[in-house]
């Protein structure tokens, strides 16, 4: 890794490659592609691809290897799915995000710095994946303003990686439906234990909805299952913020499978 005019290395350029790490090889694809456009084949849009720059180049001092590979790795997920996206035909607003006005720096260097903070303070890291993909959907959604995407990444922060993935798993219902077991009936094993208190702080959080409500004294409160499950729009915001239809198949199915649900 050097740069244009000598054998020094760029900074930056080595942020977004420690983000290998994290991310896989495609960091130095995306390494290249902002710090030196004309070798790579692929595009970005200027305006996010400075953003994006200037970002990394402020994180290079970074001290701690895996931070660095976490701030690289939002980064280059950030770009990634950004590619993705123009690729879709959704092009990057052009209602001002990009632009410094009253403010020291614009609202898209401001959510760069937020996110990049964000990834560099996890340590699952499966979750910088999704931080970077915020970047990318902000982008393109001019009817999400900036407070609305530090709501949904404050929301996102006080998730545990499990629970996004439950968020996903619920998102994606009616493409695979949800397991139908009780999830009242009290699991022997903390880990099922666990898992369903996961569900239940995600209803206390408005991220699904709320348990049935008993309509009168006496009457039996209906069985809570997977199945039953509903995204509120708080949850719809995380969900179509971070990406989460991207979640891992595998990943849906290890967090069902910690609920240890009875057969029905």
């Amino acid at each position: 890794m050097r740069d244009s005019i000598g054998d020094e290395r760029v900074p930056g350029r080595d942020l977004v490659e420690t983000g290998e790490l994290v991310a896989g090889s495609m960091t130095r694809a995306v390494a290249g592609l902002l710090f030196e456009p004309g070798s790579s084949p692929l595009r970005l849009d200027d305006r996010l691809a400075a953003c994006l720059r200037d970002a990394a180049t402020s994180a290079a001092e970074l001290p701690l290897t895996w931070e660095r590979a976490r701030a690289g790795a939002a980064l280059a997920f950030a770009a990634e799915l950004s590619i993705t996206r123009a690729h879709q035909g959704r092009t990057v607003r052009s209602d001002g995000f990009f632009s410094v006005s009253t403010a020291a720096r614009s609202a898209a260097e401001r959510l760069v710095e937020d996110v990049v903070q964000a990834a560099r303070e996890t340590t699952e890291e499966r979750r910088v994946r999704h931080l970077g993909y915020l970047v990318a959907e902000v982008v393109v959604s001019p009817d999400i303003d900036v407070a609305l995407a530090a709501r949904a990444l404050q929301l996102a922060e006080s998730c545990s990686w499990r629970q996004l993935v439950f968020l996903a798993a619920v998102g994606r219902r009616d493409r695979a439906p949800l397991p139908l077991g009780a999830l009242e009936d009290d699991p022997r094993g903390w880990r099922a234990w666990g898992a369903r208190e996961d569900v239940s702080d995600l209803q206390r959080s408005g991220l699904l909805d709320p348990a049935p409500v008993v309509s009168r004294p006496g009457a039996v409160r209906p069985r809570l299952r997977p199945t039953d499950l509903r995204l509120t729009r708080r949850g719809v915001l995380v969900h179509r913020l971070l990406a989460l239809d991207f979640v891992r198949e595998d990943d849906v199915t290890a967090a069902l499978a910690d609920l240890e649900l009875p057969p029905t």
